[in-house]
């Protein structure tokens, strides 16, 4: 069984603040690129050109709710790290493997029980 240190604790803690910070600057220019231009747009569109932009607005509005769920799961994770609950699965309780958080700092379940949950 993996022992879980402080100075592992500690790089763990960092890199899900750095990805905190980067997943918020990332949504936030999201944000701000969806927001409607203050001057008129003149141009000449024609089916080609709004399907493009139709499939580019599906395509960036999948990328943002996927970087909020990210978000959300980094959060989960440093407020479980402010509670000493980190590093124990949110099911059974068990501890989840060092390897497995290294990979997936922000994994909430141990490996059995992620196995579990995905099958439904």
């Amino acid at each position: 069984m993996d022992h879980i240190t402080a100075a592992d604790l500690a790089s763990l803690r960092a890199w899900l603040t750095r990805r905190a910070d980067a997943l918020l600057a990332e949504v936030r220019a999201a944000e701000h690129d969806s927001r409607p231009s203050d001057t008129p747009s003149v141009e000449v569109t024609d089916r080609k050109d709004v399907a493009a932009r139709k499939s580019a607005d599906t395509l960036h509005a999948a990328e943002e709710r996927r970087d909020l769920n990210e978000l959300a799961l980094v959060r989960f994770a440093l407020a479980r790290l402010d509670n000493d609950t980190y590093g124990r699965c949110v099911d059974c309780g068990e501890p989840i493997a060092l390897a497995r958080l290294r990979v997936q700092p922000a994994a909430s379940r141990c490996t059995g029980c992620q196995a579990k949950s995905e099958r439904g």
